[in-house]
């Protein structure tokens, strides 16, 4: 183990079937002496490429909601500082040398500045970037118990800015999209009946207008063909958000 090595950040992923990106994003981990992998269920080889790797950790158990299963794949990180990351992203090497040289403080959590990506095409318009917090002390603090939608709790912490980009390829074909929006508005059901109401009409209009506003408000056509298949998607995925949630508060 080298000198540039980090040792005192753990990497924490949670996983499924990610065959197709996850070999990037552990390539891009090779400075971590602890990269833990939380994986619930694939079948798709993902397990044979984590095993590949000298650094990682493979911990295999349920899906309990996004936040919840973050949550309990930090706690088998090696150390108290964690950086959580998804299956699909690809961390620079800018980014690295920032974290590196970084002096980790208790009452703050870290963000990163994330690129998206449809293929290998850069979306500037209708996601655009994301800054996120993704570094903190587990011990101090953690993930919502959100199912979706999940995020590091950060009341009553300073946030500071890791400089440097993290590439994000959460969809490498439209079959992507149509298992994602599927499972995603599955979850979202589920987490919220008998807590929000819902409605046929309700659907329709919140899948038009996410069409609307991603498309033509975001200017998502600027992005192209790429754009529109992004637009349509958030439309359904909105529309199946809340008529699942209709047909479950119904019964």
């Amino acid at each position: 183990m080298n000198k540039f090595m980090i040792d005192n950040i753990s990497c924490v992923i949670i996983v499924k079937n990610a065959a197709h990106t996850l070999k990037n994003t552990l390539d891009s981990l090779s400075s971590f002496s602890d990269v833990v992998l939380y994986d619930n269920g694939s079948s798709d080889g993902t397990i044979e490429i984590i095993n590949s790797y000298k650094n990682t950790n493979l911990i295999q158990g349920d899906f309990l909601g996004f936040g919840p299963t973050k949550n309990k794949a930090a706690s088998y990180a090696k150390n108290s500082w964690v950086l959580s990351l998804d299956a699909d992203e690809v961390l620079s090497n800018e980014f690295i040398k920032n974290l590196k040289n970084i002096n980790l403080e208790d009452n703050s959590v870290y963000s990163i500045l994330r690129q998206n990506y449809y293929k290998d095409k850069q979306i500037k318009h209708c996601w655009g970037n994301d800054i996120i917090i993704r570094v903190f002390n587990r011990d101090k603090t953690s993930f919502t118990n959100s199912k979706v939608h999940e995020q590091v709790i950060e009341d009553n912490f300073k946030t500071q800015l890791i400089t440097g980009s993290v590439k994000h390829y959460p969809y490498n074909t439209i079959s992507d999209f149509i298992t994602k929006l599927d499972r995603y508005s599955t979850i979202f059901a589920e987490d919220n009946v008998g807590k929000k109401k819902s409605s046929p009409s309700k659907a329709i209009f919140n899948g038009i207008f996410s069409f609307i506003k991603t498309y033509f408000l975001k200017k998502g056509f600027l992005d192209g063909y790429a754009g529109l298949i992004i637009a349509f998607s958030h439309m359904a995925t909105n529309f199946y958000k809340y008529i699942k949630l209709y047909e479950l508060n119904k019964s």
